[in-house]
């Protein structure tokens, strides 16, 4: 009998990510888990901007998300070599990878992590569901023991 890991739990950092980059108009937007067979991180954002501009809208989006939350930038790669064509923003447990439609089909890493699972876009943005309360038992009810059938009276007459 083989035991399965647990899933990890999606950070809700990587949510507001995809949503954030989302909302800027990123297209082919992918997460794939990574964890199990990268060292250096756990997730990876991949996204496509239509051009260079875009491309740096999508970076700035990216960390205005990891400042507000509050999360360390290990590193930014592309970013002032203009024109390259991919972004890297690299926050330890997240990495994103930005590119041009271009460098996106040429450096293809979905292939390359073909082995990593994939997270559903669509999961992601979504609104995070509301935690249920616990159900709370409901009373016990005493047993209602049955009522006996009312005895029909009659009326005798007196006579007179």
């Amino acid at each position: 009998m083989s035991i399965k890991p647990k899933p990890e739990p999606v950070p809700e950092l990587l949510r507001q990510i995809v949503r954030a980059l989302d909302e800027k108009q990123a297209g082919d937007l992918r997460v794939l888990h990574v964890g199990v067979q990268s060292s250096i991180t756990d997730w990876l954002v991949l996204a496509t901007g239509n051009s260079e501009p875009h491309l740096r809208a999508l970076r700035i989006e990216t960390e205005r998300m990891l400042d507000e939350a509050r999360a360390p930038i290990a590193g930014l790669d592309g970013a002032n070599l203009g024109g390259s064509g991919w972004i890297v923003v690299d926050a330890y447990q997240i990495m994103v990878h930005l590119f041009t439609p271009e460098k996106r089909s040429a450096y293809a890493l979905e292939r390359l992590w073909r082995d990593a699972k994939e997270i559903k876009v669509a999961a992601l943005l979504a609104p995070p569901a509301k935690p249920r309360a616990p159900r709370k038992a409901a009373p016990k009810r005493k047993p209602v023991a049955k009522a006996k059938p009312k005895a029909i009276a009659t009326r005798r007459r007196k006579s007179a």
